[in-house]
C-alpha cells in the first residue's frame, strides 16, 4: 500500500498532461471532518497557488465547487468505509475527473471502491499517534504542497511527527487526576461548552458535537475563541461550565484573551494548555498543526472519567445506526 508522500507524487505526475494539480478538496462528516481541520488550515495558511476547502460531505454531494474537475484532488475520509455521504461525494469526485484519496481504518469497504488510492491509519487505545487519521490527512496537505510549491518547514514538520507520539501519551499521564477532578465536577451538567482556535478548534468542535452531545446526550456548542467577545462571552457567569484549548503557535494569544476575561467573570473553567502539556517541543514553525492531535487524544482521558461517573457509556446511542435518517 502507498503511504500519503507516494500517493501524492503519483497523483502529480498523472496531472501533469492536464495542466497540473490546482485545488485540494477535504471531504468527512462527523468527528472524520474535525480531523481534516489541521489540514485544511495548514494548506490555508501555507500554500501561495494551491487552492483548498474543507467540507461537510453532504454539502459537498450538493453544492459542490465549481472548480472540481481534472485539476482538483478530493481527500475523503470515513473510519468504516461506509458513511453514504462520503462515498456519494467520492464517487462524484471521480466522476468528476479529480483524483480521489480515500483514508479509512478498514480497507476492505465501500469507500474504497470509488477511490484512487486509499491510505490507512492506526486506531485504538495502542495507537501510534504518527500514524492517525489526522496525521495521514495533515500529510497529504504537506505533501501536496512540498511537492508543487515546495515547503520550507519539510524537515521540521517532519521532526514533529516523530515527536508526537511521545508527547501526546505523555500528556494523557499527566491529566489523569484532572481527569478525574472534571467528571466528578461536571456529572451532573446539563451543558458544557468547548472553545479554541486555529488548527486545534476541530479538536474542540468534535469533543462538543461527537462526546457531549452525541455519546454523552449533554448540550454543547464549539465556540471559537476569537469569536468569543462578539456575542457568546455574555452567557459567562459563574455556574455556565467552560472547556478551553490553549493551543502552541500563532492563535494562543486569541486561547489567552478568552481565558483571562473566564477566569475574570466565570469559575467552573478546564484548561487544556498545549505548552504545559509539552507540545512546545515541537518546532514554533511548524507546532501549530500538532495541537489538534494533542488534545483529540487527551479528551478520552476526559471522556472515559465522565462516563463512568455518569454510568453513560460512550457507546449508548439513541438514534444512530437504530432508525432511518
Amino acid at each position: 500500500m502507498l503511504n500519503a508522500k507516494e500517493a501524492v507524487a503519483k497523483i502529480i505526475r498523472e496531472k501533469e498532461e492536464v495542466g497540473g494539480v490546482k485545488q485540494v478538496y477535504y471531504v468527512g462528516c462527523g468527528g472524520s471532518y474535525a480531523a481534516f481541520y489541521p489540514a485544511k488550515t495548514f494548506m490555508e495558511k501555507e500554500a501561495k497557488e494551491l487552492k483548498s476547502a474543507l467540507y461537510s460531505s453532504n454539502e459537498f454531494v450538493h453544492n459542490a465547487p465549481k472548480a472540481l474537475g481534472a485539476n482538483s484532488v478530493v481527500v475523503v475520509v470515513s473510519h468504516k468505509g461506509n458513511t453514504p455521504e462520503t462515498i456519494e461525494a467520492a464517487r462524484i469526485s471521480r466522476e468528476a475527473g479529480a483524483a480521489v484519496i480515500g483514508l479509512t481504518w478498514l480497507l476492505d469497504s465501500p469507500l474504497v471502491q470509488h477511490c484512487d488510492y486509499v491510505l490507512s491509519y492506526t486506531f485504538g487505545d495502542d495507537k501510534d499517534i504518527a500514524g492517525e487519521k489526522t496525521i495521514v490527512g495533515l500529510l497529504t496537505a504537506v505533501e501536496l504542497l512540498q511537492q508543487t510549491e515546495g515547503y520550507e518547514h519539510y524537515e521540521a514538520f517532519m521532526d514533529g511527527i516523530g515527536r508526537i507520539d511521545r508527547i501526546v501519551k505523555n500528556a494523557c499521564e499527566q491529566v489523569k487526576h484532572r481527569a478525574q477532578a472534571f467528571a466528578d465536577s461536571y456529572k451532573d451538567d446539563k451543558v458544557i461548552y468547548t472553545m479554541g482556535s486555529g488548527a486545534a478548534w476541530g479538536a474542540a468542535y468534535l469533543e462538543s458535537i461527537c462526546i457531549f452531545m452525541e455519546m454523552q446526550w449533554i448540550h454543547s456548542a464549539c465556540i471559537h475563541t476569537g469569536e468569543f467577545f462578539h456575542g457568546p462571552f455574555e452567557i459567562t457567569d459563574k455556574e455556565t461550565p467552560f472547556v478551553i484549548q490553549l493551543s502552541e503557535g500563532s492563535t494562543r494569544a486569541l486561547d489567552e484573551r478568552a481565558l483571562k476575561f473566564l477566569n475574570t467573570y466565570g469559575k467552573r473553567i478546564e484548561v487544556l494548555d498545549a505548552k504545559e502539556m509539552g507540545l512546545s517541543t515541537i518546532d514554533a514553525s511548524v507546532v501549530d498543526y500538532f495541537n489538534h492531535s494533542l488534545f483529540n487524544n487527551v479528551y478520552p482521558v476526559y471522556n472515559k472519567a465522565l462516563a463512568e461517573i455518569r454510568q453513560h457509556p460512550l457507546t449508548t446511542r439513541r438514534y444512530m445506526w437504530k432508525v432511518e435518517y
